[in-house]
């Protein structure tokens, strides 16, 4: 449609121009002499022609443009309604993302005054595990009460495996208490005390220069040495013990602390047989001594299995010449058995044979002897005659 606009401007121009250059060449012809004019109907024709098909061309373009405008309008209208669909889908999200703003902003709400809440109270629990584990008591049951959780993971049994609080003596008669005393095969024990130096770990922690830091750091370690002071001059290591004892810092922070910021003290304790131990070190060093325990126990056992294994052979040996002997009796036996039922058998019966044959042999002979002791008389007669002749 711009195309046609276009071109029917530049048609009109056109003709604009060639009248305005046939103008002017009439003009200079009446000046320079007579010349061939333009005849003015023609050229009123012409104008007319282009003017009646400017026009027509306008009229197309109008009936193109109306078409098109409706045709586009027809898009519009569609557009429109995709858009006002669109638009109230839109709305509807925007009205259901606006309510579940409003619920999550009211559940976060509440969330941060819980959380707001239980930082209140952890604060207030920690001010007042602070307030209680600064008495030495105090530090010195929650620390027991460590150890006897890391006891209870490992499979330990108060009184089977372990022992509280076990008074000992030592060569030169001093007394000493231990927190804890291990049970070890051949009547061993392995004892292990609780310390919990922290009053000046809190200190440092609390510090605002680096100058009072380092000055409770070096207070702590010093602390920390005393501890071990009082284990290595307790003699917890005897005749019945195994050549250490345990000591137990029941935080894990402060025995890191104490490696990274005193690493001689770990090698002064090993030197005075004082292992440290924190909560997990002791959890491993209770699994050697458990498989230690079933070590020893397999040992004893496979040697009382190696025993009665020595005492059942011996058995069987005297079991096996018994048996040999009674084998031999039991063959003994047998050939005499089979003697019996064979020779001795087959003898008897020859014999049995004869005296059956004798048997019948007077059985035939006494036959005989009666009948002719009946031609001659009978028993009864011929017997007193036979007295009276004798």
């Amino acid at each position: 449609m711009v195309f046609m606009g276009a071109f029917v401007g530049v048609l009109v121009a056109l003709v604009v121009v060639l009248l305005v250059a046939l103008a002017r060449a009439n003009r200079r012809g009446r000046r320079r002499g007579p010349v061939a004019e333009v005849p003015p109907d023609g050229m009123h024709q012409a104008v007319e022609h282009l003017v009646r098909m400017n026009r027509e061309m306008l009229d197309a373009q109008q009936r193109l443009s109306t078409q098109q405008l409706a045709g586009e309008r027809d898009v519009v209208d569609r557009q429109v309604g995709a858009m006002r669909t669109e638009l109230a889908r839109l709305t509807d999200l925007l009205v259901s993302v606006e309510a579940d703003r409003r619920e999550h902003a009211g559940a976060l709400s509440a969330q941060l005054a819980e959380a707001g809440r239980n930082t209140r109270e952890l604060a207030e629990s920690t001010q007042s595990l602070r307030e209680a584990l600064s008495s030495t008591t105090a530090r010195g049951q929650w620390g027991e009460r460590m150890a006897d959780d890391v006891l209870r993971l490992a499979g330990f049994v108060d009184g089977v495996n372990y022992r509280r609080h076990v008074t000992i003596t030592g060569a030169d008669g001093a007394a000493g208490v231990p927190d804890y005393t291990f049970l070890l095969p051949d009547g061993l024990c392995l004892h292990m005390d609780v310390k919990f130096p922290l009053n000046n770990y809190l200190r440092y922690l609390d510090a605002t220069s680096d100058v009072e830091r380092e000055r409770m750091r070096r207070e702590f370690l010093k602390d920390v040495r005393l501890r071990l002071k009082e284990v290595t001059t307790r003699e917890y290591v005897g005749d019945d013990t195994v050549d250490c004892v345990l000591l137990f810092i029941p935080n894990e922070q402060v025995y890191a602390f104490i490696q990274e910021h005193d690493r001689t003290l770990l090698d002064d304790a090993l030197r005075d047989k004082v292992v440290f131990c924190s909560p997990l070190t002791l959890y491993a060093v209770l699994a050697v001594i458990r498989q230690a325990v079933d070590s020893f126990r397999l040992s004893r056992t496979s040697h009382e299995i190696l025993t009665r294994l020595q005492a059942f052979r011996k058995q069987w040996d005297r079991f096996v010449e018994q048996m040999d002997k009674a084998g031999r009796a039991v063959r003994a036996a047998g050939n005499a058995f089979d003697e019996l039922e064979g020779t001795r058998r087959r003898q008897l019966d020859r014999e049995l044979d004869r005296i059956d044959d004798l048997h019948r042999r007077s059985a035939l002979e006494e036959g005989a002897a009666d009948e002719s002791l009946g031609s001659v008389g009978s028993v009864g007669e011929v017997m007193p005659k036979l007295a009276l002749e004798a």
